[in-house]
């Protein structure tokens, strides 16, 4: 069994499904409303999960929701270590549109500082894998990659939201996965970078080979790219080539985008539809 680490931000996600998006000042009534937990990291930590890998999850809650979610991330089979903060937990909006696309709105709440890591040294120090993004503070990333690098541990890191990064990071880094947009601002780096093309797969840069994604109806693309780094960084842990784990990736990338919300379009590997 494969061993994926992650480290990333887990809040609360509010779901709107609205028939266009606003202009201007413009208020919209919605179609209908959900919940659930969320968040770049808590994604493509239940997203690996459920791919089969052992998976352990570093995230920074409001106290008051240490239990609950502990409880749901043990149903998930994910062992969460989460560091009690002040602050409210982490919450975002998401806006669906009747074509699928959506807009989403976040709000930081209780985030996570260098000695949180330091007490995940040793899950990172075992792990196969460690999975990171911009949803944390520089300085969170910064930690956790010296450790992985002490421990010859491999980075995938997702550069979501784009943001510039330090050479020291960046060096660290042994895969990006981000979107076209995110690769335009990551620019040249060391690693080989993996960009995600929405419903025309994925491309890698080193060979410019496109992997393409199964054709399906789209719903709702949010999440989509959380489950893709996700099934990619486990396919690797696994062995499997790059050209095979993009192909894995993008499978399960399409399969999630036919259902709505996040926690229900994540695939499991045993009754996926697309996913060998």
């Amino acid at each position: 069994m494969s061993c994926v680490a992650v480290i990333g931000l887990v809040g609360k996600s509010m779901f709107f499904d609205v028939p266009r998006f606003h202009k201007g000042g413009e208020t919209i009534a919605a179609h209908s409303y959900y919940e659930e937990w969320g968040g770049k990291g808590f994604n493509q930590a239940v997203a690996a999960a459920r791919q089969d890998a052992s998976v352990s999850f570093l995230g920074a809650v409001s106290s008051s929701d240490v239990k609950p979610l502990k409880e749901f991330c043990s149903k998930e089979g994910v062992r969460a270590v989460l560091a009690a903060k002040k602050n409210a937990t982490a919450s975002a909006a998401i806006l669906t549109d009747g074509t699928g696309e959506t807009r989403v709105t976040v709000y930081a709440g209780a985030e996570l500082a260098p000695k949180d890591v330091d007490g995940f040294a040793e899950v990172i120090a075992t792990a196969d894998i460690l999975l990171l993004n911009n949803e944390v503070p520089e300085t969170v990333n910064l930690r956790a990659s010296e450790i992985a690098e002490a421990r010859g541990v491999k980075i995938v890191f997702n550069p979501a939201p784009a943001r510039p990064l330090p050479e020291a990071l960046k060096r660290r880094v042994s895969l990006w996965t981000p979107n076209e947009f995110e690769e335009r601002a990551l620019g040249d780096v060391p690693g080989e970078v993996v960009t995600t093309l929405g419903a025309k797969g994925c491309r890698i840069r080193s060979t410019g080979e496109v992997i393409p994604a199964p054709r399906v109806r789209a719903v709702d693309s949010t999440g989509a790219g959380d489950t893709f780094t996700a099934v990619l960084a486990v396919r690797l842990a696994e062995g499997a080539p790059l050209h095979d784990a993009c192909a894995a990736a993008c499978a399960a990338a399409a399969e999630s985008v036919a259902v709505r919300h996040v926690m229900p379009s994540i695939p499991r590997r045993a009754v996926s539809r697309l996913l060998k």
